[in-house]
């Protein structure tokens, strides 16, 4: 194929990359800890064919370039497992497959397909960093007997991964690196100038040496930096909130008297950037009440969260969020949301929001407007904190998807651990304890430390330990300070 038909050939395939969100850019944190501007995501090709069918053919046009030559192929669990099919049915060559784990009945078998020893076995692979997941598949082909001169990597993110290879005797191809990418990517009108830039810094910061472990840049981002890079306008006032009162405290008051929680909140209000209620547990409810509640918003600076727990058809959960004795859409800022029954009921949600944002006089008096009138949102329940709840890791995962589809109203997620590289939401952790494991019915406990320092989430939420205190602007003050110094602790890592 000529030179200038292949680049152009790249450039399109380098748009339908960032179309399907193969590849990401703003701020990640990597499974190493690393905070890179930049995600690449190939997983997402098997739900493009077209565009995973692109990619494998490139990644043959690349091997024959590098004149590799091979008699079967084998791809890197699990990414490039699709990526290997595809190129090996397209161009009728053997393909192997790599287990992750030997299995322990029946043949006990590494490798799974026709194995004949002494033949040329090329490694795929998507994604190439420092090279370690090739090797790896390497080293397990060579104990079957099979020989292993070469690998073809489709993105090769130039981090010293194809030198390190080199010294193990592996030639690695690539269909392209991260500098064509991004060169693509930035003459097409996708990224600017200073998007390449971020992304350069950081390959150069990050590379990897043979025999040494990598010095990786492990800096966290502040809340003030995460306000500016987040998707909802919700989110970058949480995160300015929380940078400048020097707090992560949402306080959840499971309170049943509405003179109660406003007194308790009117004492707690500087320590605290958001509250969470449950409004269907107020005996007295009024409107008069809510228009409080946002006017004590205003005063102390937090956002309000009422925990509905949306998880109906999207037709009944707007009538639940507008209508009825709480018409919830008029006063609470966020609100929580289960993903159980599809994109459905975030989208719902977001259809009527709008009307949070043109009340009438009659509904709240104009002095409250302001507080009312804040944009409205959603966090998504990704995981709980009851032992034996029924949300799996997939149940999980398909949270985190529906948010990355529906940033203009999915501000974040309840989570116990933080549940995506994306630091464009907010992850918020219920169940916090300064000393308490359990409560006896199942609730299950962790630290400000362990949310904010070891599981990496943003936000610690508090209830019966400040709401059942004997003093709860004390309990108050020491969450929020316990919860604000594992932050400053984190970003010292």
């Amino acid at each position: 194929m000529p030179v200038l038909a292949r680049q152009m050939d790249l450039v399109e395939l380098s748009q339908d990359l960032f179309s399907i969100n193969a590849v990401k850019f703003g701020n990640f944190t990597l499974k190493s800890g690393i905070q890179s501007p930049v995600y690449f995501d190939l997983r997402v090709l098997v739900s493009h064919p077209t565009v995973l069918a692109k990619v494998s053919e490139q990644i043959w046009l690349a091997a024959n370039r590098g004149r590799a030559v091979f008699d079967s192929v084998c791809g890197v669990p699990y990414t490039a497992l699709p990526l290997a099919t595809q190129l090996s049915v397209q161009h009728n060559v053997p393909m192997l497959m790599k287990r992750n784990e030997a299995k322990d009945h029946g043949t006990k078998k590494s490798v799974e397909g026709s194995i004949i020893p002494g033949s040329k076995c090329l490694v795929i692979e998507d994604v190439v960093t420092s090279g370690g997941s090739v090797y790896e598949t390497v080293q397990v082909l060579q104990k079957e007997g099979l020989i292993v001169t070469d690998a073809v990597v489709f993105l090769d993110r130039e981090q010293s991964g194809k030198a390190r290879l080199k010294e193990k005797g592996i030639t690695l191809h690539s269909v392209l690196t991260v500098t064509q990418l991004l060169s693509f990517l930035e003459s097409s009108g996708v990224i600017d100038a200073a998007t390449v830039a971020r992304v350069q810094e950081f390959v150069k910061a990050n590379q990897f040496t043979a025999g040494v472990q990598p010095q990786l840049k492990t800096k966290v981002l502040t809340y003030e930096e995460r306000a500016a890079v987040a998707y909802h306008p919700l989110c970058k006032t949480l995160f300015t909130i929380m940078h400048e009162k020097k707090t992560n405290l949402i306080v959840s008051i499971d309170l049943t008297s509405c003179k109660e929680i406003l007194k308790l909140l009117n004492d707690i209000g500087p320590y605290i950037c958001m509250v969470k209620v449950h409004v269907d547990i107020v005996e007295d409810f009024s409107r008069e009440f809510a228009n409080n509640l946002g006017q004590l918003g205003l005063n102390h600076n937090f956002l309000v969260l009422e925990d509905r727990k949306f998880a109906d058809i999207g037709n009944t959960a707007q009538h639940q969020y507008t209508g009825g004795v709480f018409q919830i859409v008029h006063w609470a800022n966020l609100v929580t949301v289960h993903s159980l029954p599809g994109p459905g009921v975030v989208k719902s949600l977001r259809d009527v929001r709008n009307l949070a944002k043109n009340l009438s006089s009659k509904c709240i008096p104009t002095m409250l407007q302001a507080a009312h009138a804040r944009e409205r949102g959603c966090l998504l329940i990704a995981e709980m904190s009851s032992k034996g709840h029924l949300l799996s890791s997939d149940y999980t995962k398909a949270s985190v998807s529906m948010a990355q589809e529906n940033k203009d109203f999915v501000v974040g997620f309840i989570c116990t651990h933080k549940v995506s590289e994306d630091a464009g939401f907010i992850y918020l952790t219920p169940g916090v304890s300064l000393s308490q494991r359990t409560d006896g019915l199942d609730q299950q406990y962790l630290t400000p430390e362990e949310v904010v320092k070891v599981r990496g989430c943003d936000g610690i939420i508090v209830g019966r330990g400040i709401y059942q205190a004997a003093n709860a602007v004390e309990a108050a003050i020491s969450f929020q300070k316990a919860g604000y110094q594992a932050y400053e602790e984190l970003l010292q890592l």
